[in-house]
């Protein structure tokens, strides 16, 4: 079994040739097929359109990964999920459309679907709960190499404003700055000293809340699309969360 680093270099000479990132999916077709399978629950076939899918996924995988984010396979693994469950979407909708739409039996001038709104809320938020406990999940795990829990994160997490602020300042800085993030990944720790330079955010700061801002560059370097998606609607109130 290849490890991470030869991954890497294989990602990395399949960005800059068609041929050599035609040899890499197909080396890791049994790893497609075998990610497609976990979301069917059920073997895959050549036929399936999830398939196709699941491969147009892994090969963004390639064009999108840099070694910030960390496994390449799990970032991939993350973006054929994220993609079979945007194309599941699209096609409960389309069916749920061509069967709802259908008038009634007694030749009213209504939908069915009129009468439904709720159950198809329902279906929707199914869809997003069960994505978003996979992402949480692999979130955990990956956590779990840094020596925290999710548990950890919410005991550290900013009370106040000020220090939300101040801790979301520190992680963007440490995103853009690609040795930072090296070191962060590659030693399973935050270098403190070195974001706390680049960001001018205190240090006491930063080892006050290390969890959560560890996190928070997990999340952000990551493909945790749900996840980011609900921390950038939350509205922080001063003195609440």
């Amino acid at each position: 079994m290849q490890n991470e680093h030869e991954i890497v270099q294989q990602v990395y000479a399949a960005k800059e040739d068609n041929f050599a990132a035609d040899d890499f999916i197909e080396s890791y077709k049994p790893f497609i097929k075998a990610e497609t399978a976990k979301f069917l629950k059920r073997p895959t076939h050549d036929q399936d359109d999830e398939l196709s899918i699941a491969m147009i996924a892994f090969y963004e995988a390639i064009n999108q990964y840099s070694h910030l984010k960390g496994s390449f396979l799990n970032f991939a693994s993350r973006m054929i999920k994220n993609r079979l469950i945007d194309y599941w979407r699209k096609i409960k909708r389309h069916t749920g459309l061509v069967e709802l739409d259908a008038p009634l039996v007694d030749d009213e001038e209504i939908a069915l679907i009129d009468t439904m709104p709720e159950e198809k809320n329902k279906t929707e938020e199914f869809i997003n709960r069960e994505a978003t406990v996979a992402e949480i999940r692999e979130l955990a795990q990956q956590m779990s190499e840094f020596n925290i829990s999710l548990s950890d994160v919410a005991d550290k997490n900013p009370r106040q404003k000020r220090t939300l602020l101040a801790c979301q300042k520190a992680a963007d800085t440490a995103i853009k700055d690609e040795k930072t993030m090296t070191q962060f990944f590659n030693n399973k720790k935050l270098p403190i000293t070195r974001i706390a330079e680049l960001s001018q955010v205190a240090k006491k700061t930063l080892e006050r809340h290390r969890d959560y801002i560890i996190a928070l560059l997990i999340i952000y370097s990551n493909g945790y699309d749900l996840i980011r998606n609900h921390l950038a609607q939350v509205k922080i109130v001063k003195g609440e969360r």
